[in-house]
């Protein structure tokens, strides 16, 4: 699209979450020049994004009621999955006959878990997002490193790629997006809950032990991942240690970031979507339903003692 249709006539997005994924998103379709609206649970007074040495403020449109919004082109869905459904009302509101939605949110299945609320007939694009930023404040992002969005192959992931074209956002198209899936699972599965419960950040993956335990892990994920048909094998074990070894060590996790906001976390949809499709084919993952376990225990803290 050249840059003289894009200023007569920008394309509709609405973000539908204002945390790390959404708060960046947002910025970059807003810096190319796309008619952005953020979706927010509570007001914000702006939108600012550190990315280096460079923090830029992005004057995105942000409004925190759905009745304020009218169908759009574009909705980018990039709350934590576990608050699919509360994003209803927005989804809602947003989709038209022209819409899209893409999901930017980790676990598999994302078209099954968004279907029950968008109208029927909305083309859902599932998303493996490459995306490291963490959310320091209401409205404040600080990205770490990488941009990519990786979309099963066809017409609909043309049609996001030409949006995003011109973002610094890169859109992949995948072939084989259950293995995509599965893969971008991987990067989550030993990082997202180890450093959620020690509280500490990538760093802790370069002790020679704890790279040995997430091996362990990973090995034990591999084997779900290919009776679900992912083409998920040793060399994806290690392309996952290497990825760890050479993020910043003060990086971390999304569900790290959770927990030391006080925020519920996703591991119903990290950890807990190993175990159960183990349980689906009869392949027992001890290391990942102990996490598991664990995990729920702190969420549940984290709830006030409600379960999720």
């Amino acid at each position: 699209m050249s840059q003289e249709i894009r200023a007569a006539a920008p394309a509709r997005i609405a973000v539908i979450g204002a945390g790390a994924i959404g708060g960046y998103t947002a910025a970059l379709a807003h810096w190319a020049g796309l008619d952005v609206t953020l979706c927010v649970r509570s007001p914000l007074d702006g939108l600012r994004v550190e990315s280096g040495s460079e923090v830029r403020t992005a004057a995105v449109r942000i409004v925190s009621d759905p009745a304020q919004v009218t169908p759009v082109d574009w909705v980018l869905l990039t709350t934590k999955a576990q608050d699919t459904a509360g994003a209803e009302g927005w989804l809602r509101r947003l989709c038209g006959p022209g819409t899209a939605v893409a999901v930017l949110q980790n676990g598999i299945h994302q078209e099954e878990r968004v279907a029950p609320f968008v109208p029927e007939g909305t083309p859902v694009l599932p998303t493996a997002v490459y995306i490291s930023a963490e959310r320091v404040a209401p409205g404040r992002i600080r990205h770490h490193v990488a941009s990519e969005l990786h979309v099963p192959a066809g017409a609909l992931a043309d049609r996001f790629a030409a949006l995003l074209d011109g973002t610094g956002l890169r859109v992949h198209r995948a072939q084989n997006f259950a293995t995509t899936a599965w893969r971008k699972l991987f990067t989550n599965i030993a990082a997202n809950p180890i450093t959620a419960l020690l509280q500490q950040r990538i760093g802790i993956f370069a002790d020679p032990e704890m790279a040995a335990l997430t091996r362990d892990l990973l090995r034990e994920a591999a084997a779900v991942a290919r009776a679900e048909g992912a083409d998920i094998g040793e060399e994806d074990v290690s392309r996952t240690l290497e990825l760890y070894a050479q993020a910043p060590p003060d990086g971390g996790s999304s569900m790290l970031y959770d927990r030391l906001a006080g925020r519920p976390m996703e591991h119903e949809f990290i950890t807990g979507a190993v175990v159960r499709a183990g349980d689906r084919h009869g392949i027992a993952t001890p290391l990942n339903r102990m996490l598991l376990t664990l995990l729920r225990a702190v969420d549940r803290e984290l709830r006030g003692g409600q379960a999720a």
